[in-house]
């Protein structure tokens, strides 16, 4: 099977440069790490040290991914799915120059602490993960004191910072993609039906000040508890204002959304009467195929290169992946990539945080001086079958959406 690399972005390092064997020079300058990050306190490996995690590759710069693979329920399948995912960019891309060591978590802080203590002492010149909030919480002191940049998968964007980098799918972004584009489809009075919970908090700030932005008016913002009596209740002073506003984010995924959809139809509030506006939870094939749906507009990102992983991740390892794995597939090949193009010194805060970006799976994303991913997203079209691109997504980060 034929392999194209992904597409390089002008002006920048991106997951192409595996295939790259010359620095692009003038393209980029860059500062180094800043301010040097205290010398490590925890045990420092002889070069050549054996790994205690799995192994896969031969190269000779050590990347640990923090993955929890023996953890029980949905963690677990977490786990194995992103080592496959890993696994398959290492096959995908051979004699990368990385030696990749996948260290499991087990899920816990306690787990990723010991596990990023293992990767530290042997030598990890970055950290990939871990995936959930409570783990990199747990680590990242560690690996800021080690002076070791962590690319780690989880979407809190409270734990990004200097050194700790976010490679997710940030919530923030949806919000501002949507309403930019219902913005300039003409749509000036914003209203908002939104989960009473730390997701819903991140998505209300975020709207209010895009809205803004876009010259629009917040015309109304409700709150609701995942039940059915509060959920109708907020649905019905949603309705009852529906003529003060054109346009409805309600952001929510499953079945809190299609309990939603009925509940603001009964006051006529539907996707024919106003733009629903959603988020990338609404990527899912019982959001997709809903009728009360039908007409609403989402972010998420480019379709075609997770189509494609997909059907590669399906025939290795015989079942579909889970969306997000991309995310551990971007990292391994952004990985390999940078110490094929950088050599000695692949891992620099200038580096990771080029802000022409990197071509990904899912479209293009770059790094933030914080810790940030932002990332480049499409809007489709909600239809009853299979989603229509309303716009697709900007190549760069040079102008668009």
């Amino acid at each position: 099977m034929s392999r194209a690399f992904p597409q390089a972005l002008r002006k920048g390092p991106t997951l192409a440069a595996i295939a790259a064997t010359v620095f692009l020079a003038g393209c980029m300058s860059f500062s180094g790490r800043g301010s040097e990050p205290a010398a490590p306190s925890g045990p420092v490996a002889d070069a050549g040290s054996a790994a205690s995690g799995q192994v896969i590759g031969a190269g000779e710069v050590r990347v640990a991914m923090l993955l929890p693979t023996t953890a029980t329920g949905n963690a677990g399948n977490t786990g194995q799915a992103f080592r496959n995912a890993a696994e398959l960019a290492m096959r995908d891309f051979p004699n990368t120059g990385i030696e990749l060591v996948i260290y499991d978590t087990q899920g816990t802080p306690s787990g990723a602490q010991a596990a990023a203590g293992r990767a530290l002492g042997e030598g990890a010149e970055i950290m990939l993960g871990p995936v959930f909030a409570t783990e990199v919480a747990a680590i990242s002191p560690s690996a800021r004191q080690a002076g070791v940049p962590m690319v780690a998968f989880s979407s809190d964007s409270s734990l990004a910072g200097p050194g700790v980098y976010l490679l997710s799918f940030p919530p923030a972004d949806d919000v501002r993609r949507i309403v930019t584009y219902a913005a300039q489809k003409g749509r000036r009075s914003f209203a908002a039906l939104l989960p009473d919970d730390a997701y819903g908090s991140v998505v209300e700030a975020t709207f209010r000040e895009t809205v803004s932005r876009v010259g629009g008016r917040v015309a109304l913002v409700e709150r609701y508890k995942r039940d059915t009596a509060d959920m109708q209740a907020k649905a019905g002073v949603v309705t009852a204002a529906a003529s003060q506003f054109d346009a409805l984010l309600v952001p929510d995924s499953g079945d809190a959304l299609l309990a939603l959809a009925p509940m603001l139809a009964a006051g006529g509030v539907t996707p024919s009467s106003k733009l629903f506006l959603g988020s990338g939870q609404w990527d899912s094939p019982q959001i997709l195929t809903s009728p009360a749906l039908t007409g609403g507009v989402f972010p998420a990102p480019t379709r075609q290169g997770f189509e494609g992983f997909s059907s590669r991740y399906q025939t290795a390892y015989g079942a579909a992946p889970p969306r997000n794995t991309t995310l551990a597939y971007d990292a391994t090949v952004l990985a390999a990539g940078l110490v094929r193009q950088f050599g000695d010194d692949p891992f620099t805060a200038g580096v990771l945080t080029n802000p022409n970006g990197f071509a990904g799976l899912d479209g293009v994303f770059r790094f933030t001086a914080n810790g940030a991913t932002e990332r480049r997203l499409a809007v489709y079209e909600v239809t009853g079958a299979a989603p229509r691109v309303a716009e697709p997504a900007a190549r760069s980060f040079t102008g668009g959406a």
